[in-house]
């Protein structure tokens, strides 16, 4: 086994042992494991089967895990994507009226165009060509959605007719053990902590049952049917013209996603390449794409690479072990559905908040000095939320970029793919509105 475990991961010459990489994986997964509670209890508002979407989750997650591991060699997890998830319910389902198999036809086409991108190499062309400052609003701006859909679950923002939103009851129990799990976590992550999500959201359940407000249904069982959710993805309906802007935003935010995760945990890892580079890219990216296409077709949205992973690489993981352990870990989290079902909104509002915290710690790279950069910035930041969609996001930040450098003198920093986008964009509003 010693021998094996060498020669598929590279193990000794990576400066590492089983062991390190063995205990990398549990930390890693520790620090993510809260999306099998969050992800089935956010698709199901999209009128999706809780428990298929439980196991598809752990599913998709333990297929990532297990090809970036055996064939990329990273110490990278991959589950469905946090932000993602929320814009395939609330935007998508909710917000545009498409049922949630065309959704999933969406999220398959988009793993199919990552893959073509990352086999054909030009995946370093697409983010060469978007400017840093799109990237970072884009990486905002989501965080700032989540943490609209994290108050909204909660009650602590609730609708008002006059004011489109207002402050909730705030001595009403579920505030009350949100914003409670919220705290918890972040006190945890200020001592160092691992699994501070997971943790928080366990306590808080385990607080509402103890108060009446949750049902005990057991803690391990049999896995739920994945029948509901396998192969329903609705393909013929994702080729409606108006889809391809959400197409386009599925595709995009895990491009950039993946890309920024596997450079920064790769760097820390010491995989990276001395100019910066890294090994079997290709690899990791298809790794991720062909996770995404896999967990359409299980049923749930679009599958990436977790930052979380830097977690197991400070613990000492630099090969694929690390992945692959994390892997097995998720196919054995499918067991644990009855707690899964026992999990009330509340309890992932504030892992959801928290998220959303380490997505807007990207602003401290906006140029705020630079006002042509700042405005954009501040688009997609604000109207991402106001208007609920990701893709409605990522598309004014585009248009008001071109738009505020041409106004401003300053048109030779744009280059024509920017403007070809921004150019479709508008003419997406226009005719379709």
């Amino acid at each position: 086994m010693q021998a094996l475990l060498e020669r598929l991961f590279q193990i000794k010459a990576q400066g590492s042992t089983v062991k390190r990489e063995v205990i990398a994986g549990f930390t890693t997964f520790l620090t993510m494991a809260y999306i099998i509670f969050v992800n089935p209890s956010m698709l199901s508002e999209a009128g999706m089967d809780y428990g298929a979407v439980f196991v598809a989750t752990c599913l998709a997650a333990a297929i990532g895990c297990l090809v970036m591991g055996l064939w990329a060699n990273y110490p990278v997890a991959l589950a469905p994507g946090m932000g993602l998830n929320a814009f395939f319910t609330y935007s998508v389902v909710l917000g545009m009226g498409y049922t949630w198999q065309t959704a999933l036809g969406a999220v398959f086409f988009s793993g199919i165009l990552f893959f073509l991108l990352s086999a054909l190499r030009i995946r370093s062309w697409i983010i060469n060509s978007i400017p840093v400052t799109l990237r970072l609003a884009i990486a905002a701006g989501i965080g700032a959605f989540l943490a609209l859909i994290g108050l909204k679950n909660a009650n602590i923002i609730v609708a008002n007719n006059a004011t489109l939103v207002t402050l909730g009851d705030m001595g009403s129990l579920s505030v009350l053990l949100a914003g409670a799990g919220f705290f918890l976590i972040i006190g945890l992550v200020a001592r160092g902590i691992q699994g501070a999500a997971l943790i928080s959201i366990l306590l808080v359940t385990v607080a509402g049952f103890l108060l009446g407000d949750v049902q005990y249904n057991g803690i391990i069982a049999a896995p739920p049917s994945l029948a509901p959710t396998f192969m329903q993805m609705d393909i013929a309906a994702a080729f409606d013209v108006a889809m391809l802007s959400v197409i386009f935003a599925f595709l995009f935010v895990d491009l950039f996603d993946t890309s920024g995760t596997l450079m920064a945990v790769a760097q820390r890892a010491g995989i990276a390449k001395p100019d910066g580079s890294l090994p079997r890219l290709e690899r990791a990216l298809m790794a991720d794409s062909t996770a995404t296409v896999a967990g359409a077709a299980l049923g749930t949205s679009t599958t990436t690479s977790y930052v979380e992973s830097a977690s197991g690489v400070a613990s000492g993981g630099k090969t694929g072990l690390t992945a692959v352990v994390v892997g097995l870990l998720f196919v054995a989290a499918i067991f644990f559905a009855p707690l899964a079902a026992m999990v009330p909104a509340y309890a992932t509002a504030g892992a959801i908040i928290y998220v959303s915290v380490l997505m807007l710690f990207t602003l401290r790279s906006v140029d705020w000095e630079d006002i042509t950069e700042a405005a954009p910035v501040a688009v997609v930041l604000l109207m991402t939320p106001l208007t609920f969609s990701i893709a409605d996001g990522i598309a004014l930040g585009f248009i008001s970029y071109v738009v505020v450098k041409a106004l401003g003198g300053r048109i030779r920093e744009l280059n024509w793919s920017v403007a070809l986008l921004a150019a479709l964009f508008i003419a997406k509003f226009i005719w379709l509105g």
